[in-house]
């Protein structure tokens, strides 16, 4: 798999490590990727750590070959959109050319395997909802055949990565999946994004910055759940074929702030602090902010029999709660970079 020490990419690797399965574990290791997110995987023989580029053909072939992997799961991306806006490049290297390298390494390996292999294996790409555009409130949710419309270069990006991986099903025959999930949160996800950004800020009384009106919708899916759904579809899911994976659970950002107010008020009270809520401050809007995304799971549901099993409110609970009890992972990835990228798009948006 590729990505494997990133938020999504860990939670999945322990759930396979805890299946007693195998993982070679391929990831260059920037900002957000993070070997401490992998502790416990690394205290096991099933999980082979491998510090390499997806964009390095020659190392990917090497991999594939030394390990002879019955599946490729794709993880690895630049994933934040406002970083996308600020620096677009990065994301088309690793987003569009890493997916290509990986792609041409894979077909390489699988046509060099037997028959039998060839049957069994699979490439399985782990997508976005982003690449669906945005939605108005009364439209319908996303589903497989929504067309594409991406508005950031995030999404862009990752929708140039799904044609590729459809073409190198239907040209070449590689027997690939396509996976495109809703917004997702839980243990491990790098303080940059919007729940765990509110939950440390929250804790130390700092202000709580809200895009535009707080309005914008988002699908939330707890992460625990989103690997779930990747291993069902690696299993059963048709070659081919592309599976939306959700959460059911539409929530307004400004919702989500006040609930994780309400949480901390409740498990982490400060009466210096006070009422959590009183910090929000509304900032400029990112441009292109997309308005709302909603993810229709019916078909995952209804082919493979997954559904989610973490209510919206549980999960979050969970995740403060993993938060709270991990002040050291905390101090660890906040680093000066990191502290200078949230002065730079929060902070001085703040200020304005």
């Amino acid at each position: 798999m590729t990505g494997g020490a990133g938020f999504i990419g860990s939670n999945f690797v322990l759930q396979c490590i805890a299946k007693g399965e195998t993982v070679i574990n391929l990831d260059l290791l920037t900002y957000a990727g993070n070997r401490a997110n992998l502790i416990e995987a690394d205290r096991e023989a099933c999980h082979i750590f491998a510090h390499g580029d997806i964009c390095d053909a020659a190392f990917v072939g090497a991999l594939l070959r030394e390990h002879h992997p019955q599946a490729i799961v794709h993880f690895a991306a630049e994933s934040h959109v406002d970083r996308s806006i600020a620096d677009p490049g990065a994301f088309i290297r690793t987003n569009v050319q890493g997916t290509f390298t990986l792609l041409e390494q894979a077909k390489a390996y699988w046509l060099e395997l037997s028959e039998t292999e060839k049957r069994n294996f699979r490439f399985l790409h782990v997508s976005t909802d982003e690449v669906y555009g945005s939605l108005r409130p009364t439209d319908p949710a996303f589903c497989e055949t929504t067309p594409y419309a991406p508005n950031s270069p995030y999404a862009a990006s990752k929708a140039s990565s799904d044609h590729l991986v459809r073409a190198y099903f239907h040209t070449y025959g590689l027997p690939t999946l396509t996976t495109n999930c809703s917004n997702n949160y839980g243990p491990f996800q790098f303080p940059e994004k919007l729940i765990p950004l509110v939950i440390l800020n929250a804790l130390e009384g700092k202000p709580l910055p809200v895009y535009g009106d707080g309005m914008n919708v988002r699908d939330w899916l707890y992460v625990g759940d989103h690997c779930s759904a990747i291993q069902t579809v690696l299993e059963n899911g048709r070659p081919g074929e592309t599976y939306n994976i959700g959460g059911n659970s539409e929530r307004a950002n400004l919702d989500v702030v006040h609930t994780i107010c309400s949480l901390l008020d409740e498990l982490r009270p400060n009466a210096t602090i006070g009422d959590r809520r009183t910090l929000v401050q509304f900032v400029p809007d990112r441009p292109g902010h997309d308005r709302r995304y909603a993810i229709d799971a019916s078909k995952v549901a209804r082919e493979l029999g997954w559904r989610p099993t973490v209510s919206f409110e549980e999960g979050l609970r969970r995740t403060v709660q993993w938060y709270l009890e991990n002040a050291h992972w905390i101090e660890n990835v906040r680093t000066g970079a990191y502290r200078d990228w949230i002065r730079q798009n929060y902070e001085e948006r703040i200020a304005q």
